[in-house]
């Protein structure tokens, strides 16, 4: 073996450098492994699409305001707008709610698909909401303050140049539960809210949603005490809105045959409910590789009932 003598300096340097690549390297070996909880799925998908898609297009609301206030906790709408869109218009709008497992997440999930919608014409918005591991909140608080957010926006209408007879409602895995919640479920209404303004959203745009929350269904768990009133498909009725669920067919915590399910359910109700599968998609998969392909179908779809010009 030959030896090289290094002068004291470079020589400190020399092992400081190879303990650090070792720390490293051990750091890397002993990683937790991933698990398939819908947090973590939403919170990987939600990561993807800020670093790789909103990053590299750096959308950023025009607006962001409060919208309710819960203690000290200001939970706020994150708006974007067309370029030409002035306050006295009377324009339609979307409220999109973010995945997380009803435990974490971020209203810029989906500022990317926000960022699109209003440069076609909609006014866009993305709502935060509370989550268990920011305020400590079981998943009726979510429903509640999705709820509030298309209260907000339908009796602020005039003010933000919004239609509130075409407000869609739109989300993820978690945050599609909160979207279906709004147009499904008469409980969990916050105690300070308007009731005689209407939260029932005009569409539901509904991306690999966690709507089922019976046994054996994802979420079950966590809301086992009360899942009867607060799982969407079992609460489903002839005045939902017309809705659009986009599912990938490898999706790990929602089947296939669950989407069908609540598909045939609104049928029967005399309910438009289109159902788009994406072949060998998992879960989360809207904002990685098929983000244009599920922005196309959700463009289609919103075309079709006038939000968006031909």
């Amino acid at each position: 073996m030959l030896l090289i003598e290094l002068p004291s300096p470079m020589k400190l340097i020399y092992h400081i450098t190879v303990l650090a690549s070792v720390v490293l390297l051990a750091g890397t070996a002993c990683s937790a492994p991933p698990t398939t909880d819908a947090a973590n799925v939403e919170n990987n998908a939600s990561k993807t699409n800020t670093n790789k898609k909103a990053n590299s297009r750096k959308p950023q609301p025009d607006e962001i305001l409060s919208y309710k206030k819960v203690g000290d906790i200001d939970l706020t709408l994150h708006i974007f707008r067309p370029d030409d869109s002035t306050a006295d218009q009377s324009r339609p709008a979307i409220v999109f709610f973010f995945g997380g497992g009803w435990v974490s997440g971020s209203p810029q999930q989906f500022y990317p698909q926000a960022k699109h919608l209003a440069s076609q014409g909609m006014v866009a918005i993305c709502a935060d909401y509370r989550t268990q591991s920011r305020h400590q909140t079981p998943p009726t608080a979510c429903v509640a303050d999705g709820k509030s957010a298309i209260r907000y926006v339908r009796s602020h209408a005039a003010s933000l140049g919004i239609n509130p007879n075409q407000i869609a409602a739109g989300g993820g895995s978690a945050g599609g539960h909160v979207a279906a919640s709004t147009a499904a479920l008469t409980s969990f209404d916050d105690e300070n809210d308007d009731t005689s303004v209407s939260c029932r959203p005009n569409a539901l745009v509904l991306f690999n949603p966690v709507f089922d929350n019976g046994p054996n269904n994802w979420g079950h768990k966590k809301v086992k005490a009360y899942w009867q009133e607060i799982s969407p498909a079992h609460n489903l009725h002839a005045d939902m809105p017309a809705t659009l669920v986009m599912l990938g067919t490898s999706d790990n915590l929602i089947p296939v045959s669950t989407a069908e399910n609540f598909q045939t359910k609104l049928q029967s109700l005399g309910v438009r409910c289109e159902l788009k599968l994406y072949d060998n998609q998992p879960h989360g998969f809207f904002n990685k590789a098929k983000y244009k392909e599920t922005v196309q179908d959700m463009d289609v779809f919103l075309r079709s009932l006038g939000y968006l010009q031909e």
